[in-house]
């Protein structure tokens, strides 16, 4: 038996200000495809200040996207190779 080891390697990049934080999540996938995907987290006025937390929400949001987006993708080239509609894939 034969094992393959294949990586992908997530970019995240977080942009703020001190009520909003924009995150996008990028993967470069072997056969060349860019899927990208973007999350959102907002401060509200009473919470302090911390933009880790802003981040790890955003970019959670974000990596959630990218996850539905690789679910589609797969669904696609299932049933593209196999002629007929593939059942849900759960997460």
């Amino acid at each position: 038996m034969m094992n393959t080891v294949v990586g992908w390697h997530v970019e995240m990049e977080f942009h703020e200000d001190d009520q909003h934080t924009r995150a996008v999540a990028l993967v470069r996938l072997p056969d060349g495809t860019e899927v990208r995907a973007h999350g959102a987290a907002s401060r509200h006025s009473v919470d302090s200040n911390q933009p880790r937390v802003g981040e790890e929400i955003a970019g959670a949001r974000a990596l959630n996207e990218l996850a539905m987006q690789l679910l589609t993708k797969a669904h696609g080239e299932i049933d593209s190779v196999s002629g007929r509609t593939s059942h849900p894939i759960n997460v």
